[in-house]
């Protein structure tokens, strides 16, 4: 974890030492190289709940699949953003790619962090980056409006949490995420001060996410940012909620769990339906997708929040799955509009008599999308909907309904898309490249390992 740590600092620098001819081609390369290096952090918690890796850092079987996958779309989005700032000066591109690399190292730092000081610098490290993806590279003017949602939500849930890690920290004298343990060490507070410490943490992780309630910054975010800042955005930087939810439930929810799951668990599932009707109105097909995560993450939240083995096992897969299929969709929305230069979907159609291969990608894309065998996505959430109807039987409306809505707006994606007549007035449609179809590969070949293994994404 050390060298992956070392590379990507190299790397940050490593465009500004290079010669003009080869930054590009050395960032790309030495993006791969990481990546490779970071699948041994899948064996080093064969054994042991916690593999340190120093006094402030380790990996376990929750942040080893997420620091895969953070690795893994790094390149993969430079290679995307490529045909895109082409036209940028060298300093601007170098600017690029540097940004790219400090969100990965931030990442790094967030997922491997054994004390929750450094887990909270490290998280609040990827704001600015992100923040100067949507707002300078951005392709219209709208960028600095959603640039400005997204630092307010975001710095408006920070506050809550810094001042529930310096409250704990004053009651529990350690902020280690292992020597953390409110059952035995504080027993003078009440159960609703312990309360009101967890509300404070989930803000902060729930806006990240986000869930429905708190997701007006994200398709804004998503819309105006480029194709690298969508894609890292929606594959990694939604899971920092996530994985900061999994690992703070499990300090507060021991002895303030009655009080705190029931209203959250409701609201999450009705976000993840609610979320999906809406799906059904978008005419943005970036728009679309970008609600489309927020059903996601609202589903992962409910599992998480049940505190059962299956719903963090469920939320842990499905994590790692729609990382992976809303990258991918956000690189085939942006293959559409390169040629078509709109998102608008009454436009973007009748794609399968121009470019009939990339419809193969589609199709594969919405399926997984929508759950179908034998796809991660159907593992996490028959994790998910089996532990949240286990937690309440009268649940079991509300989140199958989501699920079914998940899977008309899927498809809806791929009939607008794909089925309708191409438009006239829309000529000179440039053909796929081999580049491109690789880039979607990339995106659909990891899935098939998790289909033959699923059990590497397990929490031991």
């Amino acid at each position: 974890m050390i060298y992956l740590l070392t590379l990507s600092l190299s790397a940050i620098l490593m465009p500004w030492v290079i010669n003009n001819n080869l930054y590009r081609n050395v960032s790309i390369i030495n993006a791969i190289a990481i990546s490779a290096l970071s699948v041994n952090t899948l064996n080093l918690h064969s054994f042991t709940l916690w593999h340190n890796l120093s006094l402030n850092f380790a990996v376990d079987s929750l942040s080893s699949p997420l620091i895969v996958l953070s690795t893994w779309l790094i390149p993969i989005a430079l290679l995307a953003s490529i045909s895109s700032t082409k036209n940028y000066t060298n300093n601007s591109q170098r600017t690029f790619i540097s940004t790219v690399f400090f969100i990965l190292l931030a990442l790094l730092l967030t997922f491997s962090a054994l004390e929750l000081s450094l887990f909270f610098i490290a998280f609040e490290s990827t704001l600015l980056p992100t923040l100067i993806l949507i707002t300078r590279w951005g392709a219209q003017k709208e960028r600095f409006q959603a640039g400005i949602y997204f630092i307010f939500y975001t710095l408006a849930g920070s506050l809550p949490l810094l001042i529930a890690l310096l409250s704990l920290y004053n009651t529990n004298n350690s902020l280690i995420m292992p020597s953390i343990n409110l059952t035995t060490n504080i027993l003078p507070l009440s159960s609703a001060t312990l309360s009101i410490w967890g509300a404070f943490c989930f803000i902060a992780f729930l806006i990240k996410m986000p869930i429905y309630g708190l997701h007006l910054w994200l398709p804004k975010a998503h819309v105006e940012a480029p194709i690298a800042g969508s894609m890292i955005l929606a594959a990694i930087l939604l899971k920092l909620g996530g994985y900061g939810l999994a690992r703070t439930t499990l300090i507060f929810f021991f002895v303030s769990a009655n009080e705190v799951s029931f209203p959250l668990i409701t609201f999450c599932i009705w976000g993840a339906l609610v979320t999906s009707i809406i799906c059904l109105r978008q005419t943005d097909l970036k728009a679309l997708i970008a609600y489309s995560s927020v059903g996601h993450m609202s589903m992962v939240a409910a599992g998480i929040f049940t505190l059962s083995p299956w719903g963090i096992n469920g939320a842990t897969t499905l994590m790692i799955a729609h990382g992976l299929i809303s990258s991918s969709l956000f690189c085939l929305a942006n293959l559409l509009y390169e040629r078509n230069s709109t998102r608008t979907l009454a436009i973007t159609r009748g794609f399968k008599l121009i470019t009939p291969l990339l419809s193969l990608w589609w199709v594969i894309t919405c399926v997984t999308n929508l759950g179908l065998p034998p796809t991660p996505n159907l593992i996490g959430e028959l994790l998910i909907i089996s532990s949240v109807i286990n937690w309440n039987i009268s649940a079991f409306i509300i989140i199958t309904s989501a699920t079914v809505f998940g899977a008309i707006y899927s498809l809806l994606i791929f009939q607008n898309t794909n089925s309708s007549t191409f438009p006239t007035f829309i000529s000179n449609i440039q053909p796929v490249t081999s580049s491109e179809h690789i880039l979607i590969f990339l995106h659909i070949f990891p899935l098939i390992f998790l289909i033959i293994n699923p059990s590497i994404l397990l929490i031991n």
